[in-house]
């Protein structure tokens, strides 16, 4: 977690400040929205990107018990999503959920006028695709808000330097932000972590993940009724530009809790993926994934990814040490029901600990903490480990994608930037890929596109 900021730059302040920043607004003839007036201790909320993961994030916010907090605005691209949303958080936190129509805003600067809502020291969720995460993150920086953002942050290497810029500037202004990688919340994993810093099976060795599936994100030909860019906002998990694919929205969970384990980030990656039966899917992504990461001391980490029917499913991690092995994920990000061993061979027999069940769940303790850190003005950012997670599993996509070895200074000095002018869509903006002559988007061809992903 990066630790910094201003002294004094607390939520309180913040709201001290709102009525003289207001007026001086008001004298440059714009006007500076606010739910309510005065000074209380009640924390507003605006969910930007109102599909299922900003619904969940958005409840698990109105969740957290340690003081009043409202959810005040709305925003997405898609009427439909926005509606549902709002009527499904409506029904489960009731009046926690103070958004009037004319608080639910659509279209691609929808960011903006939800953010306008809130006082600075509020709190904005970001959980459109990743590729629109800097352009809000600028956004909320310049407005004085503290920020929850799902994962993956950034999905190649201009906008990872980007942000890596932006984080800077939030820590410089003593913000608070949540990155969604909720496992490092995990009570257990930590509890793990300790056991494994305190030597419990030994220095690490060698670890081993599976993310192993049915098929995912699978995409046919755009309908009729939607514009290209639309339709590939939508479908964000089928293109590389918008999610990193099917590779860095999925994987980046355990390529992070395993890096955790660690101690460090992987620094170089050696990949190889396939695709195979994807019947009349379009889309860009692979069927099969398979990548040795290496760590700066040598240390590898063993990915295995695959969505294909029919074959063996697995979701876990493990960590071999020297004197033991430990379970960090079993079959799922919760519970994680993770575990020691001596030796390794992961057997009852074997156990020498087990963190007691049932477990908190991650998902609202990431909220407990970034919630508890605004209140009480505790450093809190985690956008630079946010940051390095996503370049590090970009990273591995890139090498399988390419069909090359890819270090860390590749991908983050990799001038690809796959949609560069995201800050300035619109709806009738063209899309950052098309329809080739073939039927199918542009498609990774590992060992003749080098350079790029596609």
């Amino acid at each position: 977690m990066r630790e910094g900021g201003r002294e004094g730059s607390t939520r309180r302040g913040f709201m001290k400040t709102t009525s003289r920043l207001a007026a001086a607004s008001a004298l440059a003839g714009t006007f500076v929205p606010s739910v309510h007036a005065g000074e209380d201790n009640t924390i507003q909320v605006a969910l930007i990107g109102c599909g299922g993961r900003g619904t969940g994030a958005a409840q698990n916010a109105l969740s957290v018990q340690n003081g009043p907090i409202k959810l005040v605005a709305l925003a997405d691209v898609f009427a439909n999503r926005l509606e549902n949303s709002y009527k499904s958080l409506k029904e489960r936190m009731g009046d926690k959920v103070d958004v009037p129509d004319e608080r639910k805003f659509l279209g691609f600067d929808a960011y903006k006028k939800a953010m306008d809502c809130l006082r600075p020291g509020d709190v904005a969720i970001f959980a459109t695709p990743p590729a629109f995460r800097w352009v809000h993150f600028t956004y909320a920086i310049d407005k004085n808000l503290n920020v929850f953002m799902e994962k993956p942050i950034t999905v190649d290497g201009p906008t990872s330097r980007r942000m890596f810029d932006l984080a800077k500037k939030s820590v410089e202004k003593n913000l608070k932000v949540g990155v969604g990688l909720m496992v490092r919340h995990c009570r257990g994993r930590r509890e793990l972590k300790k056991r494994i810093e305190d030597g419990e099976i030994g220095e690490i060795t060698m670890m081993h993940a599976y993310r192993m599936g049915g098929p995912a994100a699978n995409c046919g030909p755009k309908p009729d009724g939607i514009s290209e860019l639309l339709y590939q906002v939508r479908q964000f998990h089928s293109f590389i530009w918008a999610s990193g694919g099917v590779y860095s929205d999925f994987y980046i969970h355990q390529i992070d809790e395993c890096s955790w384990m660690k101690g460090a980030f992987p620094v170089k990656a050696h990949a190889l993926g396939g695709r195979h039966y994807r019947g009349n899917a379009v889309d860009q992504n692979l069927d099969t994934y398979s990548v040795e990461y290496t760590y700066p001391d040598g240390t590898k980490l063993f990915y295995f990814g695959r969505q294909m029917a029919g074959c063996h499913n697995e979701f876990a991690s493990y960590v071999h040490g020297t004197k033991g092995c430990a379970i960090v994920s079993t079959s799922a990000h919760t519970p994680g029901k993770v575990r020691t061993f001596q030796g390794h061979v992961f057997s009852p027999e074997n156990q020498l600990w087990a963190f007691p069940q049932p477990e908190p769940n991650p998902y609202q303790l990431e909220w407990d903490d970034l919630i508890e850190a605004i209140r009480n003005d505790q450093p809190y950012n985690e956008v630079d480990r946010g940051v390095e997670a996503s370049l590090v599993t970009s990273m591995g996509r890139m090498s399988a994608h390419t069909g090359r070895i890819v270090t860390r200074e590749d991908i983050l000095n990799c001038p690809h930037e796959m949609a560069p002018d995201v800050d300035k869509f619109a709806d009738d903006s063209p899309a950052p890929v098309s329809v080739q002559e073939n039927g199918l988007y542009p498609q990774p061809m590992p060992g003749v596109k080098t350079d790029r992903e596609y």
